[in-house]
């Protein structure tokens, strides 16, 4: 019982969203709906392997950004930067096991599940979403590099050190 009540308390104070101009329109539950909608057209676009469609999902000055690595900024430059893992990518399946808005953004705990150049991996992530106008305009991904790399039966990292 005490478990439960702590558990109900954090929830609700998880909910608790500072006030201030746009703060309530941007709490209400169409604009929740709308974000997680999208968040999940994103997904099944991975999920279809519709690169196309998941550029086209991101703003134009939309961000990408592996927290271990400098952010991706801009709708050509994440079409760069993911256009070079596309084409080694013959399945993706991002695994949601809990999704929900907290604040504004849609978190999302997920499990990636895919074939990378022939090698089956899966790796556990957190992705933080800011949705604004129907597009992703920030995506700030939580992962275990070195466990990415492994998984994806890579030698060397596709993004570019200087």
């Amino acid at each position: 019982m005490i478990r439960t009540l702590a558990t109900l308390g954090t929830c609700l104070a998880l909910s608790v969203v500072p006030s201030g101009p746009g703060r309530a329109a941007d709490r209400s539950a169409e604009g929740d709906a709308q974000k997680l909608a999208v968040v999940q057209q994103m997904f099944d676009a991975w999920h279809a392997l519709d690169w196309p469609r998941v550029y086209e999902l991101f703003a134009e000055d939309g961000v990408l950004h592996s927290m271990m690595d400098e952010p991706v900024v801009g709708r050509a430059a994440i079409r760069e930067r993911l256009g070079r893992l596309a084409p080694g990518i013959s399945r993706i399946d991002l695994k949601v096991r809990t999704m929900g808005v907290i604040d504004g953004r849609v978190i999302v705990e997920r499990v990636d599940d895919f074939v990378y150049n022939g090698h089956r991996g899966q790796v556990p992530v957190v992705g933080v979403l800011e949705v604004e106008n129907g597009k992703v305009k920030v995506w700030r991904e939580y992962y275990d590099r070195a466990q990415l790399l492994r998984e994806m039966g890579v030698k060397q990292d596709f993004v570019p050190r200087e």
